[in-house]
């Protein structure tokens, strides 16, 4: 079924700078944990072994956070210190992680299509880190998108309804329902203005795709702000096949920006840090 996670995360993180001038944003720490190990730990739990990750210049820090750093773990070995390491090295020691690097900035949609020697021809997942999403009372986003495809054998967006004056900040879809919480999509358009917006149902970053979404990519001509969109391949899938968008259970925090950042460091500190999670 479904293996590898594609982790795009190769973006400048302007909207969290000066933060983000030096250090990625995948890195961002939520507590005492960087937002790309929630994302990775998601994946895990969701039975996906082989992490994907599209980087580009100055992320090596990615590369570092999931790998030995032997001077450090020699000065706390035995030490109290030693325990907060323990979940880092459970990924490292279940999981793969291998690395690509998107060279130039062209959007989501060329982002995921730099991951295509990482994943080769067969479904995979993605996720994008700095939308953390957490569900407390079940199964992660992920996980729920994965049994959704074992039904249903197609691409999965995942989707949450937003404020009307905010479609512009978001992939919007309209389409059929089929179920209390999946609709079979028929339209999707980029960051529309509200007045153009086919709904207020918008695209987060978990996505199941086909590996047919790869040569969509490479024949999708650039779109809104000159950059190749993963939603206009996703809208020629949809006429050609089926995409379904899912309305998850759970908890999104838009960790690309201060607000949603804060907002998600106050719910994982008191939902699973001072419970020890």
């Amino acid at each position: 079924m479904i293996r590898k996670c594609l982790f795009p995360a190769a973006g400048y993180g302007t909207r969290f700078l000066p933060a983000t001038k030096a250090m990625p944003k995948e890195m961002l720490p939520v507590v005492n944990k960087p937002l790309i190990q929630y994302g990775v730990e998601e994946a895990r739990d969701a039975g996906l072994q082989h992490m994907a990750i599209v980087t580009g210049r100055g992320k090596r820090a990615l590369e570092d956070h999931f790998d030995i750093s032997y001077e450090l773990e020699h000065q706390i070995r035995g030490s109290e210190k030693e325990k907060f390491l323990s979940g880092t090295r459970e990924l490292m020691e279940t999981c793969t992680f291998s690395y690509t690097r998107q060279v130039e900035m062209k959007g989501l949609g060329h982002a995921i299509l730099s991951g295509r020697p990482l994943i080769g021809d067969e479904p995979f997942a993605v996720v994008l880190a700095d939308d953390l999403c957490l569900n407390l009372e079940g199964d992660g986003v992920l996980s729920q998108m994965i049994a959704l495809y074992k039904q249903f054998r197609c691409s999965i967006v995942a989707i949450q309804e937003v404020p009307n004056d905010q479609t512009h900040k978001y992939g919007i879809i309209a389409g059929e329902q089929i179920r209390e919480d999946i609709y079979r999509v028929n339209s999707m358009v980029e960051k529309p203005k509200p007045e153009d917006a086919p709904s207020n149902m918008a695209i987060i970053g978990r996505y199941i795709l086909t590996a047919d979404i790869f040569d969509l990519i490479a024949d999708t001509e650039p779109g809104k702000g000159g950059e190749i969109q993963i939603t206009d391949a996703l809208m020629k899938q949809a006429q050609s096949g089926c995409v379904l968008a899912y309305k998850f259970k759970g908890h999104r925090f838009d960790c690309g920006g201060a607000e949603g950042y804060i907002d998600a460091t106050n719910f994982c500190y008191e939902n699973l840090y001072k419970k020890g999670l």
